[in-house]
């Protein structure tokens, strides 16, 4: 199982790490922590020397009622920083967290490598026919509605089946179109309740169905601190939990904020076989 990222072959039979490098002031964990260039070139740095093989940035929070940021605002936020990081680390594979067609479109041409997408094209109708064009890899996450919104959309039949029609039709349109490698992002806190994520976690391996790589962002989200009843800022075990059982479910990539942490947890479910 291999996806091509500006022309390296990257294989996922082996999970991968993708760094988390949030842009924004208000995300719900790291947050306006990244003040200017010395400190995210050194939280990239950190992060490929811990074995991150992606970094996922993000100029748009897309937290449960996040503020609505203008594609000119994103684009202002986001561009200067796949600049800085590419000049520093040219061989990074950056992953550009977006719905925006022309965001994705203009940072692929800047240097970065994939899409990853909360809305699988929904939120942009131009956005499946820009990945085509641009031959990049595709993340596409199940999720309803719009961050603002997205919590009061929580309500199905059957969560995994409508998670697995949903899919079968994203697919569907991406594929038509010629977009050949695509990941698939279940959407942990997205448009569903804490016993929902949990039932999806608990389920995950009937992704495989779709015969294609899942991600898993569960990195310090609020379905580990509310059960815990602590907070994002101490669910940096609570995340390693969660994610060695998405290993166990066979999820090929895992977006974390904490990459060490996460490249342990791979390594030790590895050796169990």
């Amino acid at each position: 199982m291999t996806i091509n990222c500006k022309g390296k072959l990257i294989n996922l039979t082996s999970p991968k790490v993708m760094g988390i490098l949030n842009i924004t002031p208000d995300s719900f964990y790291d947050g306006g922590q990244h003040k200017n260039d010395t400190d995210i070139l050194k939280h990239v740095e950190l992060m490929l020397n811990d074995g991150a093989t992606f970094i996922d940035i993000g100029a748009y929070s897309s937290r449960p009622n996040a503020d609505h940021v203008s594609e000119a605002d994103e684009l202002k936020r986001i561009l200067p920083i796949v600049n800085l990081i590419l000049k520093e680390f040219p061989q990074v594979l950056l992953s550009i967290d977006t719905f925006r067609s022309n965001v994705a479109k203009q940072c692929i041409e800047a240097g970065a490598a994939l899409i990853n997408d909360i809305s699988a094209g929904k939120l942009d109708d131009n956005m499946l026919q820009t990945i085509a064009k641009l031959h990049v890899p595709y993340i596409m996450m199940h999720m309803r509605g719009t961050p603002q919104t997205m919590q009061q959309q929580a309500d199905y039949d059957d969560i995994i089946k409508d998670m697995l029609f949903y899919f079968s039709e994203r697919i569907a349109a991406a594929k038509q179109l010629g977009i050949i490698d695509i990941i698939v992002d279940p959407g942990f806190g997205f448009a569903k309740t804490l016993e929902q994520n949990y039932e999806l976690l608990n389920k995950l391996e009937h992704f495989k169905i779709i015969e294609k790589p899942v991600l898993a962002g569960i990195s310090r989200k609020s379905m580990i601190y509310k059960t815990l009843e602590t907070s994002a800022k101490e669910s940096l075990n609570g995340t390693t939990v969660l994610n060695t059982i998405a290993l166990q479910k066979n999820v090929s990539i895992l977006r974390v904020h904490d990459v060490k942490e996460a490249m342990e947890c791979i390594k030790l479910v590895e050796s169990v076989g």
